[in-house]
């Protein structure tokens, strides 16, 4: 069975956030087992599973995402990833592909500037108490925290770019927090410099100790920053040792995602599944 690693996010090679993507031949899911057995020999933080739907469905392709440890509910990167696949092989539409997920339908198209799109629900962002130990868990102050809803991610801002760019957490003590993930933000210390706000996502208590560039943590970022800001259309820098950015447009209760992807390896699983 072909597998690609891709990087997301990125428009060169070992930058942004790499999945794996498995585009399934047949309809229907292999066994769950060893859907999450790939996934953990990949050991990337998502790899996809995508399967075609027949005429008529509500979507065109079915896909499932799976971290090392889980499969999650939802995941930018790799969806990402998945239409840069299709669009390899020739089978992304001009007006582009629509996928059920556990997350609704979501779509994604590939824009004249070679960048791919992705329209996901915005996640809501409420102002909430810190839980007690965040702080230390991160070793910086908490300057408001915010509940992310369906998305499940804890939405920490800080102080500045520089706090964000030097955080150096307990993974264990962020796991003990209780959300899927942690996300930290701060605005950019030079919107001149190509991006409007900063972001790093620790996810230890799914398998993910941080994830590159986080597609999903930018459904929470966008409306976060966008009413900061007073304006719809932003650039995230999210600032993980890969780095990427994802340029966001804010439409309502949906999340525009947009951003390059590149394929660096393309080979063979040399077990199939049952």
């Amino acid at each position: 069975m072909r597998i690609r690693i891709i990087d997301a996010f990125a428009d060169r090679p070992f930058t942004g956030n790499p999945a794996a993507v498995c585009l399934l031949e047949q309809a229907g899911w292999p066994e769950e087992t060893w859907m999450r057995q790939v996934a953990a020999e990949v050991n990337l933080s998502e790899t996809a599973f995508a399967h075609p739907l027949p005429p008529g469905a509500d979507a065109d392709w079915a896909l499932r995402w799976f971290t090392p440890a889980v499969e999650v509910g939802l995941c930018g990167h790799a969806t990402l990833a998945t239409a840069h696949a299709l669009h390899q092989d020739g089978a992304l539409p001009d007006d582009g592909v629509r996928f059920t997920t556990l997350s609704g339908v979501l779509t994604a198209r590939h824009e004249s500037d070679g960048t791919f799109t992705l329209d996901f629900p915005a996640a809501p962002t409420d102002p909430v108490a810190a839980p007690k130990g965040t702080a230390e868990a991160l070793g910086a102050d908490v300057v408001a925290a915010y509940d992310t809803g369906a998305l499940g991610d804890l939405l920490v801002e800080v102080a500045d770019e520089r706090t964000v760019r030097e955080l150096a957490p307990d993974l264990a003590a962020v796991a003990a927090l209780g959300p899927r993930g942690v996300i930290v933000t701060a605005a950019a210390a030079r919107p001149g410099d190509g991006y409007d706000f900063v972001s790093r996502f620790f996810g230890p208590a799914v398998g993910i100790a941080e994830d590159p560039v986080t597609g999903s943590a930018h459904t929470a970022l966008a409306p976060l920053w966008s009413a900061r800001l007073g304006r719809t259309v932003l650039t995230g820098l999210q600032a993980s040792a890969r780095s990427g950015l994802v340029r966001t447009r804010l439409l309502g209760e949906r999340v525009q995602l947009s951003g390059h992807a590149v394929t660096v390896l393309d080979g063979a699983l040399q077990t199939g599944h049952r």
